[in-house]
Parts: C-alpha cells; structure tokens; sequence
C-alpha cells in the first residue's frame, strides 16, 4: 500500500508529484528546491542559505512522516555548479550526523527556477 504525505512546512509541490511517497517503511522524498514554504519564493540566491532551506524542507517532510534526519539511507544532491559542493556539504553534513545516509552528487546543467541546490531523499522507518 501506497501511503502520500504532505505538510504546510514545507513547499507545495510545483508540479504533478507529491511531497513524499511511502511504500514497505521506505519514504521517498521529492527533491526539494529553495523555496519558502509560505511565500513560495526562493529564499535567497546564496548557495548556503539556499542549502540550509532545502534541508529544512526536507526535515519538514520527514517530521510529517514521524521521522528525523536519522531515518535517511539515501540522498541525491543536485548542483548547477561543483564549484559550491564545499559549501553545500558543510551545510548539509550540519543537520546530521553518524551514521550518515549514502549519498550521490551531481551538477547539472539547470535546475527548476534556476536555483543553485536540489536535495532527494529516501528515509527508512526503523
């Protein structure tokens, strides 16, 4: 079964997708953008506050799961430049900690509303 979550705290969905899908205690999280939940405006063109807002959003997400940043196995960094991947991984390292979640990062040539960081994610509920 096939369980959609979905949570004011963080941004809506600017497509034809959901927030996240759980199936079998695996909880696949859309990549989350920049994006300030209540304004829908991207929050900042600084690649760390960026960063810091997309983990954010997805914190706000696994919490209306009922899960943490300890429950992420699997994350996919998008980047649209590898010249802020220092930076982005400091911020991103910040909101967890051991044992970390395997990870993949790529830059890519652009990203929705042109922001500088995406995050993916897949949590497992223990």
């Amino acid at each position: 079964m096939k369980k959609v979550y979905s949570t004011e705290h963080a941004p809506a969905a600017i497509g034809p997708y959901s927030q996240a899908v759980e199936v079998d205690n695996l909880v696949f999280i859309s990549g989350q953008i920049p994006l300030d939940p209540k304004t829908m405006e991207i929050i900042s063109d600084d690649v760390e506050e960026q960063a810091k807002q997309v983990m954010k959003n997805l914190g706000a997400i696994l919490q209306e799961a009922g899960l943490n940043y300890t429950n992420l196995v699997k994350t996919t960094i998008l980047l649209n430049s590898m010249d802020d991947f220092a930076k982005v991984n400091d911020i991103y390292a910040s909101f967890l900690e051991e044992p970390y979640p395997s990870r993949a990062a790529f830059e890519v040539s652009r990203l929705p509303k042109d922001v500088k960081v995406e995050i993916e994610a897949i949590a497992k509920r223990a």
